[in-house]
């Protein structure tokens, strides 16, 4: 059995989608003058590797304290969508094969992460989230910084997915392993478990996968 860390680490001063708040990370309490070491958080509920909830993008769609388990656990189909440029559709095509479960795109962004690259990411049209929905598909994690377009003006994959109650992970990372795993005949399994926030649009979450 491997473990694959599909997380990337909280830090201040890491990326953030345009407009969101920024993260900081710093020492509230230190052993020197308190007597234990406690961390003073600032970030918003989309920050980093983290799932959105369907209330994400319309106020009457369920929040996150409202999903089943089962949305952020489970075997997962993994889609090699690597080798695409900036900003480039990933349609119904990349889908053909997937039937239920959980999907997790690998489009190799995750390379760019800190750098101004990461926002010319691929993306999934309106069309492919319509074929995952069919599908029944109600997990969908990708390693960029949004299933849209960034920046968007509309955001069309997720509402085709929210709307049909889905969960969207973003920020993902290390992928590419997954992907070998998967081409070698071993099952791929992922938890992807938010914080518990009550009401909430997403939280950020430690995403890890077990191979084998």
């Amino acid at each position: 059995m491997e473990l694959v860390d599909l997380s990337v680490p909280v830090e201040t001063g890491m990326p953030v989608y345009p407009g969101d708040p920024e993260v900081s990370v710093g020492p509230a309490l230190t052993v020197a003058r308190d007597g234990v070491n406690v961390l003073a958080l600032h970030l918003g509920s989309q920050s980093g590797t983290h799932v959105d909830a369907p209330y994400h993008v319309d106020d009457r769609l369920p929040r996150l304290d409202e999903l089943p388990l089962e949305r952020f656990a489970g075997r997962a189909t993994v889609v090699d969508a690597r080798g695409l440029g900036p900003r480039a559709p990933i349609g119904p095509a990349a889908f053909a094969a997937v039937e239920g479960g959980i999907v997790l795109v690998a489009t190799g962004w995750s390379r760019h992460w800190g750098s101004p690259a990461y926002e010319a990411h691929p993306y999934l049209t309106e069309e492919a989230a319509a074929l995952l929905v069919e599908r029944g598909v109600r997990t969908v994690g990708v390693d960029a910084l949004s299933v849209d377009p960034t920046p968007a003006e509309d955001f069309p994959a997720h509402r085709v997915l929210c709307g049909a109650h889905a969960v969207i992970a973003e920020n993902l990372a290390n992928l590419g392993r997954l992907v070998e795993a998967q081409a070698a005949g071993l099952a791929v399994e992922v938890w992807l478990m938010p914080l518990r926030l009550r009401g909430a649009d997403g939280a950020p979450v430690r995403a890890v996968a077990r191979l084998g």
